[in-house]
């Protein structure tokens, strides 16, 4: 190939096409081939003491089964049903609302409720019912961040978050404020160089010695702030200039920022708590202050990292920093980088529940004081939900920049970092299971289904990406986008719009909607690496690991 047909190959990515690896059933459900199974099963076991009637039952039980699962694009009656079982338990027990923790708050409704626990008094019974629904939804942590304490949460020093989210492996992570790859009018050959260092960035932390094992990428989208050029102008007016003079630059001022939005960019990065960690932490130090020391050169590898991906500056926030971007997330109102009044432990604002497809949150505004309401919703970006097509780096700009999207937003994606050696394995394992069921459909007489070309081309991209000597890894990723609106009614504007330009200007199908559990959804896009399921190792794989163990004892790293 010519240097020239090089050049134009460079910077032009495939993504879409398949978003999980082959199980035993292929890519369809576990639970319809396991289903399916159990009724023939069941079936096979009646049949000599039922005949026909057990064979037709249990036919019968398949179609319906096959029809239950089948996915569609508002998700299969399944998931359906499973999303309103979950919206009525929580109206029922009132779970999705959030008031942060209050000690003493808590304390006097506790006595209140021991005190009138025998009277019969209806004025009484109606003052419990309240009293213990505002106890149960009193919580240390919004559901977005349940389980979220910190490792570090000192002044001046990186916040060092520490998780253990329900059923999850605990982690620790840091989210970094970056100044973005970009400034300014860039030619396309400095986007794909920068493309390119981010890449070769996240493969030196994929590597098998690597303790980070993800990382996240959080684009904050909100209307321009123009604070900073009002204070220029009190500082730098001309006290003698006329009325007239200084209303034209306010003026200016409203007219440039109306419309326009700007971005705030942050990585963040997250490492499991295992035992290989805890391992390697022994030699910085005893208990939590050798996981700190740990973390501190963690950090400075991942502050490198980024400054050598072509970011002009990186840093990591403070655990009070963190908090007010979470808080910022919930509460537009108040400004992003308002840490004042800020505690590491105060995460969340006032939510009320009831909402199916939102995540209403009750605010204040810290400038006027005044109560204020925003309604969240978001959605989650699959790999089989993108067209399966060319794409550049700046893909994603309609959803970043786009013209015709005027509402508060946060894009989200999660990368979680895979060796390349069980990434191989596990691609040429996937190239093989479909090129057999293409095998088997056409030696029957049929013509195959699309949907099996695409895999197979697919499977043979990544086979080819991860080829000995291309310094590949491979990657697990998921993404997210919330977006914020002051009432209902721009909100349901708001998700037809960007459902809008996601099919018809970025090449997303569809957005998945993860209605009722909308206020635990909206955590995914906070800079708090949550909201990916981890990729499951092959039995190999994990042997292979158990096999390495953490290194030797006697070695100095």
């Amino acid at each position: 190939m010519s240097e020239s047909q090089y050049e134009s190959e460079r910077g032009i990515y495939i993504l879409g096409g398949e978003g999980r690896h082959r199980g035993f059933w292929g890519t369809q459900s576990k639970s319809r081939g396991w289903g399916t199974v159990a009724i023939i099963g069941v079936g096979m076991v009646f049949t000599p003491a039922l005949g026909w009637v057990a064979i037709v039952s249990a036919l019968v039980g398949v179609t319906v089964l096959v029809i239950l699962t089948s996915g569609t694009h508002n998700g299969s009656i399944i998931e359906r049903r499973r999303r309103s079982r979950r919206h009525q338990l929580a109206q029922r027990t009132h779970a999705d609302e959030f008031i942060p923790y209050d000690a003493d708050r808590a304390a006097l409704l506790t006595t209140a409720l021991e005190q009138t626990n025998k009277t019969k008094d209806k004025a009484d019974r109606a003052g419990r019912i309240e009293w213990a629904r505002e106890l149960n939804a009193m919580r240390a942590n919004p559901d977005g961040c349940d389980g979220m304490g910190w490792l570090q949460s000192g002044r001046g020093v990186p916040g060092i978050a520490w998780h253990g989210p329900t059923g999850e492996e605990p982690y620790l992570s840091v989210a970094f404020s970056v100044s973005g790859q970009l400034r300014g009018m860039e030619s396309s050959e400095n986007v794909v160089r920068g493309a390119e260092a981010f890449g070769a960035f996240q493969a030196s932390k994929a590597a098998p010695g690597s303790l980070m094992r993800m990382m996240q990428s959080v684009t904050r989208v909100l209307p321009a702030d123009t604070a900073l050029q009002e204070f220029w102008v009190l500082n730098n007016i001309d006290e003698d200039a006329p009325d007239w003079a200084k209303k034209s630059y306010e003026e200016v001022l409203i007219e440039s920022s109306r419309g326009a939005m700007v971005q705030r960019h942050y990585v963040v990065g997250r490492w499991p708590v295992n035992a290989r960690f805890v391992e390697q932490a022994r030699e910085y130090g005893t208990g939590r202050d050798g996981w700190r020391k740990l973390m501190a050169a963690e950090i400075e590898s991942f502050r490198r990292g980024l400054l050598d991906s072509r970011h002009s500056w990186a840093e990591p926030l403070t655990a009070r920093g963190t908090a007010a971007v979470i808080r910022h997330m919930q509460n537009p109102s108040r400004p992003l980088d308002l840490v004042r009044d800020m505690e590491p432990t105060s995460t969340g604002e006032r939510a009320r529940g009831g909402e199916y497809s939102a995540h209403v949150v009750e605010g204040i505004d810290p400038e006027s004081g005044e109560h204020v309401e925003w309604w969240h919703r978001t959605a989650v970006i699959r790999a089989e939900s993108l067209t399966v097509a060319q794409r550049r780096p700046l893909w994603l700009l309609e959803l970043l920049v786009g013209r015709e999207l005027d509402m508060i937003r946060t894009v989200s994606f999660h990368v979680e970092l895979i060796p390349a050696g069980e990434a191989r394995h596990a691609a040429r394992r996937d190239l093989v299971s479909d090129m057999a069921a293409e095998i088997s459909e056409t030696s029957n007489g049929k013509i195959p289904l699309d949907e099996g070309k695409v895999k197979i081309l697919a499977a043979q991209r990544r086979r080819s990406d991860l080829a000995e000597g291309s310094g590949h890894h491979g990657a697990n990723w998921v993404g997210f986008i919330t977006i914020t609106t002051d009432s209902r009614d721009r909100l349901a504007s708001a998700s037809r719009e960007l459902a809008e330009v996601c099919a018809n200007e970025v090449g997303i199908q569809r957005l998945e909607w993860l209605d009722s559990y909308q206020a635990a959804a909206s955590g995914t896009t906070w800079p708090i690496a949550r909201g990916l399921r981890p990729h499951v190792p092959t039995f190999g794989a994990r042997a292979m690991r158990v096999i390495a163990g953490g290194g030797d004892k006697e070695a100095i790293a």
